[in-house]
C-alpha cells in the first residue's frame, strides 16, 4: 500500500498569520496520525514563514509515524536541523531562498558531486534520502548515481494537465517510474496531488511507496473536516 504523508505546512501558515498557537500544528500532526496518516511531512524554510525549526524538533518527540523533512541542503541551517532531529526521511528540494513553493526538481547530473557528498552525510546518520526530481529519465539515472534511496516525482505538470488529458499527462510519470524500478530506487511523489487526480496517478504508477500531500488536503479539510479528508485520501490510495 502507498503511504500517505501529510504535509502540515499550511496549518503553520494559518497559525503564523494571527500569532499565538491556533491552530496548534503539533496537535494537527497527531490528529492526522490518529486518523490514519502513515507519515508527517514538513518543509521548514530559512524565514520560518510557516513551519518553524522548533516545530520540527517538537514533532520529532511526539509523532509515532515517519517524519519526512523537506528542504534545500545547501542551507546549512537546514542540514544542521536534519542531522540534529534525524527524521526517518529527508527529501532534498532545490528551492531558492524566498521561493513561494517548490517548482522544479534537481538537475542530478549538474549537481551530482554535491548530492553524493550530502546524501552520504545523511545516510551515515541513518536517515533515508529522497531527491525531488522532474519526470525525466536522465534525472532519475543521475539520482541513482548519487546514492539516494528514493526519488520524489514532482507532479505539478501531471496535475495541471489532468483535466484536459489525463492519459497524456501521466505518460512521462509512467516512464519515469519504470526507470526508477529498473534502477531499484524507491518512488515517492508529491505536489498538487488531490482527491481528484490521486486515484488515477496511483493506478498508473506501479511501485509508488509514498505520496506527500499538504495544500489540497488542508483545503479539503476546511470543507469536509480533517478526519474525513484523511480517510478519503487513504481510500484514494487503495
Amino acid at each position: 500500500m502507498t503511504k500517505l504523508s501529510v504535509n502540515i505546512n499550511k496549518f503553520a501558515t494559518l497559525r503564523n498569520s494571527r500569532g499565538g498557537n491556533n491552530p496548534d500544528v503539533i496537535e494537527a500532526a497527531l490528529n492526522c496520525e490518529r486518523f490514519g496518516a502513515q507519515g508527517i511531512t514538513v518543509h521548514p524554510r530559512p524565514d520560518e514563514r510557516h513551519i518553524r525549526y522548533d516545530d520540527v524538533r517538537a514533532l520529532k518527540n511526539v509523532i509515532s509515524t515517519e517524519l519526512n523533512i523537506e528542504g534545500n541542503p545547501k542551507e546549512k541551517k537546514f542540514v544542521d536541523l536534519v542531522l540534529e532531529v534525524k527524521p526517518a526521511q529527508v527529501t532534498l528540494v532545490p528551492d531558492a531562498l524566498g521561493q513561494l513553493t517548490s517548482n522544479h526538481g534537481w538537475d542530478t547530473i549538474l549537481h551530482k558531486d554535491y548530492l553524493i557528498d550530502i546524501i552520504a552525510a545523511f545516510k551515515s546518520n541513518g536517515i533515508r534520502t529522497s531527491i525531488f526530481v522532474d519526470a525525466d529519465v536522465k534525472m532519475i539515472e543521475g539520482a541513482k548515481l548519487t546514492g539516494a534511496d528514493r526519488i520524489e516525482l514532482y507532479t505539478e505538470t501531471y496535475a495541471n494537465h489532468f483535466l484536459n488529458n489525463k492519459e497524456e499527462a501521466i505518460i512521462p510519470f509512467i516512464i519515469a517510474a519504470k526507470k526508477a524500478t529498473e534502477l531499484e530506487i524507491g518512488i515517492n511523489a508529491g505536489h498538487d496531488l488531490s482527491l481528484e487526480n490521486l486515484p488515477y496517478f496511483k493506478q498508473q504508477i506501479s511501485g509508488l511507496l509514498e505520496v506527500s500531500i499538504g495544500h489540497a488536503l488542508v483545503c479539503d479539510a476546511l470543507y469536509y473536516g480533517l478526519e474525513n479528508v484523511v480517510q478519503l485520501y487513504l481510500r484514494a490510495l487503495k
